[in-house]
């Protein structure tokens, strides 16, 4: 084991770490060793370089956000469940920015917790879906719609693209409540 400690895990911890305070963009190497003390070639006994690095702060960031999603709507239905799953998304893309934005990178098939993982988040929210009967396509369009509504939001949130005066939190909330309306309303397919 090297002088510092190292081990994957622990690089990977750190990374994510760092990540969340720099962004993940600007996660180098370089830091990641500067944080541990060392130089940058003692890092690669527990990582293959930065992609590698990257990959599973995703692997990690996913199984974390997984998490959050399944206990929040663990024993809720419908919009109970909506409302705690997306409050859940929305509290860790703030909690862990460098990390959220890890969560949206594909889980690599050549690892299978971060497959597993990305499962996970999925069946999180296709649990909460069969609240509404959603499932098969309908479930995959309604993820989708979803992900993409809440990532904007978060998205904007965080980049600070709420400029006006009213509350952010009550837009958030009309937009899950809008949310609920349509998944109510869920359009059978063409």
């Amino acid at each position: 084991m090297a002088r510092a400690g190292l081990t994957p895990e622990r690089v990977v911890a750190r990374g994510a770490e760092l990540a969340d305070e720099v962004g993940l963009e600007r996660l180098t190497l370089a830091m990641v060793a500067q944080a541990f003390g060392v130089a940058q070639p003692s890092l690669y006994k527990h990582v293959r370089g930065l992609d590698a690095l990257l990959q599973q702060i995703s692997a990690l960031a996913t199984a974390e956000l997984a998490d959050a999603l399944a206990d929040a709507a663990a024993g809720r239905a419908r919009g109970d469940a909506l409302r705690a799953a997306a409050t859940a998304y929305r509290a860790y893309a703030t909690a862990h920015p460098g990390r959220y934005a890890a969560t949206q990178r594909v889980p690599d098939p050549a690892d299978p917790a971060h497959v597993a993982a990305g499962e996970r988040a999925v069946g999180a929210i296709a649990a909460v879906l069969r609240g509404w009967g959603l499932d098969g396509d309908d479930a995959i369009d309604a993820t989708r719609a979803l992900r993409s509504a809440l990532h904007g939001f978060v998205t904007l949130e965080r980049a600070g693209g709420f400029g006006m005066p009213q509350s952010v939190d009550r837009s958030f909330d009309q937009l899950v409540a809008a949310l609920e309306v349509a998944l109510a309303a869920w359009p059978a397919p063409a």
